[in-house]
């Protein structure tokens, strides 16, 4: 969108009103998105209103509609629900309960309203707008109100949101509290055992390596006791001594009759002794604080529905503002509401193969990549491949998961697969091993790296890894890690024309914290060490809560790269986060906030503390808080864990393919660009990049892409801190539309 039409879109809100609700259950992430629709809402200049309890507040008016200030929104963010409230509305469902919730809506010359809540609630939304030319005339003909208030409140906007921790709207990546309920699930998990909903349940499935898992889009075969009981006791022989079952709300068999947890467990006692227990975690989803994920996601839609609502025209369809990859895109409202309707339509009528692709083509995978790694397959035969698996780098939380993932497929596959210890400096010292599927038995979980990982770089002990590549005949190397398993990878790569030996197929998976390997948008670790910052900044905020007169300075890692600071920043609605990436000047220093550590040559976080004690005298004192170390360790979050897993296979997988074409009179030699990449997510797929390709959009020295994606989300921290500053930077979501070709694209996690 041109700058200019953005300043004109931003003066338009001059003389708008929204009003935003949350309805049906309450979902972590809830109030970030009321924050950013209020707070964006008020930045373009609108009048902001805050309906309580939901449609119920809205049929009954009075106070229960408020309109809200900057700071009525204020450290909101970090709370779990829904701090306006949330009620089921029986009257908002009756012709004369909507009539008086568009009298109350008019009284305010209201005519913007954000829906946040599920699809129910978005579909009486979207009755509602449907309606509201007919209501407004009953008004004005029962005498409530003017023909002029119906004529200036002719037409009402609807932007919906969706907040489910279920993920069961179809057209949207990701529901808003979603990725909450996945750490509740797994923070269980790893505590005990069992499980909930269907898109919770297939990717707790998946992030905590469960021996068996039901969900109700695909049923077990008859007969799934014997074989259920039967691997069960595989598992035990093998050394295991826990099994997980994981059972989604409204399992059912083929036979549409339902699988309890206490039918599980009885059958489990009875036929195989084990002591057995059941935990339901019913709510215990919907609790605690928000992920870093669900306060960006929310923050980041709910600043896309004001704009959504600037731009709407007469003919513009209520839409529901979504995600897809790491994009916000408009969906018309009503086609998500029906494919959403299809999916228990395939149910209802057992086309269960057909209910799974209408849940788009990420769920089709993950359900895929369980089945495949949930228990050990012989291959169809012996492949004449053999891989390496190491780690290089700093430890990233993931990177056992990709592991884990890599190995299990490339046994799959038939192929030899080693594990390397201690990166590069491994490889050249032959600590090299072969490694079965038992080996990396309950590795999902873990953080660090099992193999052990180093930042040496293969120039210094060339020759020795050359050397052990030909005494192993290691065909495919797979590194796992952070900018030096990146340039390690184009290192080995630039050898080739010295070393045939190196004329293999070479793949990098993205693993730091630091989110700074070019060729992705998302490196493993990074979420993990994100949600480590935030829950710091938050226990560092809480602390301070009995008093206004405190400013704290936070250090994040992350070198030069400013990535974890600023979703650090957004997620904990920081005033300010300080990168290298963004300039700044002692002008801009008047605001406290998160920045990382190479965030400038002078300015570091000993100056900004005597800056901020010596300028706030009287007025506030200051405190620093070094996170270090603490962003790198814990255990994996949900994100981690399920993208590492999807990487190592689709990173196996494609080196599979590549070893075949390259394959000729028994032996592998690949020189072309394309046989040594980065597998990453960009945008809204899986893409494989060659690392010469990348070399040129690199900064080494600084350790960089010369292009960063989330730059972008820069322009929201600082409009959600109260910048003054324009629009012309803010990137429209574009309207798409739901169908089934669109539901078939991969988009990653």
């Amino acid at each position: 969108m041109a700058a200019a039409e953005l300043e004109r879109l931003r003066m338009a809100g001059a003389g708008m009103a929204i009003a935003v609700l949350t309805s049906g259950g309450d979902a972590q992430g809830m109030n970030a998105a009321v924050r950013a629709v209020t707070r964006m809402g008020i930045y373009v200049g609108a009048k902001v209103f805050l309906i309580y309890e939901g449609y119920e507040g809205l049929v009954e008016g009075g106070d229960n509609i408020k309109q809200a200030t900057w700071l009525s929104v204020s450290n909101i963010i970090q709370l779990g629900g829904t701090v306006i409230g949330s009620a089921r509305c029986k009257a908002f469902t009756t012709r004369e309960g909507r009539l008086r919730a568009a009298r109350n809506l008019v009284e305010h010359g209201i005519t913007n309203l954000c829906v946040i809540g599920g699809d129910g609630s978005l579909t009486g939304a979207d009755v509602f707008r449907a309606e509201w030319a007919g209501l407004l005339d009953e008004l004005l003909r029962d005498g409530l109100i003017s023909e002029e208030v119906a004529k200036a409140n002719g037409r009402l906007n609807v932007v919906g949101l969706v907040g489910s921790i279920d993920n069961d709207f179809c057209g949207t990546d990701m529901t808003i509290g979603t990725d909450s309920a996945l750490h509740r699930i797994m923070e269980v998990i790893d505590a005990i055992t069992t499980t909930a909903q269907r898109y919770l349940a297939l990717v707790s499935g998946l992030a905590s390596g469960a021996d068996w898992l039901f969900i109700p889009e695909s049923p077990p075969e008859d007969g799934w006791e014997d074989l259920m009981c039967e691997r069960l006791g595989e598992t035990r022989s093998r050394g295991s001594r826990l099994n997980i079952i994981i059972i989604a709300e409204g399992a059912i068999d083929r036979n549409g009759k339902p699988i309890s947890s206490n039918y599980v467990k009885d059958l489990v006692v009875q036929r195989l002794g084990f002591d057995t227990r059941v935990t339901v975690l019913g709510h215990v989803q919907r609790g605690g604080t928000p992920s870093a994920f669900d306060r960006v996601l929310s923050s980041k839609m709910g600043m896309e529905a004001v704009m959504a609502l600037l731009e709407a025209t007469p003919d513009t369809p209520a839409c529901v503002v979504s995600l897809s990859g790491n994009q916000s895109v408009r969906l018309p409202l009503m086609e998500c509401v029906q494919v959403t309707k299809d999916v228990q339509k395939a149910m209802d009528e057992k086309r269960f193969d057909e209910a799974i692709q209408l849940r788009g083509r990420s769920f089709e995978n993950n359900w895929n990549i369980y089945k495949l790694l949930a228990h050990q397959k012989p291959a169809q035969e012996k492949s004449p491949f053999s891989l390496a698996i190491l780690n290089v780098g700093a430890p990233a939380a993931g990177m056992n998961a990709a592991v884990r993932s890599a190995v299990r497929i490339s046994i799959c596959r038939g192929h030899t697969i080693y594990a390397v210890s201690d990166g590069f400096e491994g490889l050249a010292k032959g600590q090299i091993r072969e490694v079965g599927w038992h080996d990396v038995a309950g590795w999902l979980g873990r953080g660090g790296s099992m193999l052990g990982t180093k930042r040496t770089l293969p120039k210094t002990c060339m020759e020795k890894i050359v050397e052990n590549v030909r005494k192993f005949n290691i065909q495919g190397l797979l590194v796992i890690g952070g900018f030096e398993a990146y340039e390690g990878v184009l290192q080995l790569v630039e050898a080739r024309g010295q070393y045939e030996e190196l004329c293999i197929i070479m793949c990098v998976i993205p693993a730091t914290i630091s989110n700074n390997v070019p060729g992705t948008d998302f490196s493993l670790g990074s979420d993990t060490a994100v949600n480590a910052a935030m829950e710091s900044c938050d226990r560092i905020k809480q602390s301070a809560s009995g008093t206004k007169r405190r400013v704290f300075i936070v250090e994040t890692m992350g070198g030069y790269c400013g990535y974890l600071s600023t979703v650090t920043g957004i997620a904990v609605g920081a005033d300010a986060a300080y990168v290298y990436e963004d300039p700044f000047t002692i002008h801009d220093l008047k605001v406290r906030g998160p920045h990382n550590e190479k965030c400038h040559e002078h300015y570091t976080t000993e100056f900004l503390y005597n800056l901020y004690s010596s300028e706030g005298k009287g007025i506030f004192d200051c405190r620093i808080n070094v996170l270090g170390h603490l962003q790198q360790g814990g255990a994996p979050t949900p994100f981690d864990r399920n993208y590492g897993t999807k990487l190592g296979v689709k990173a196996v997988l494609w080196m599979s393919e590549k070893l075949q074409e390259a394959y000729r009179k028994g032996r592998v030699f690949a020189n072309s660009a394309d046989s040594a990449c980065v597998i990453g997510l960009r945008k809204k797929v899986v893409a494989f990049s060659p690392v010469t390709e990348l070399k040129k959009v690199t900064d080494f020295e600084h350790r960089l892409p010369q292009e960063q994606w989330w730059l972008n989300l820069r322009l929201m921290l600082k409009m959600l801190a109260n910048y003054q500053i324009s629009l012309t930077e803010y990137i429209s979501g574009k309207m798409e539309h739901v169908t089934r070709r669109t539901l078939s694209i991969e988009k990653g996690f």
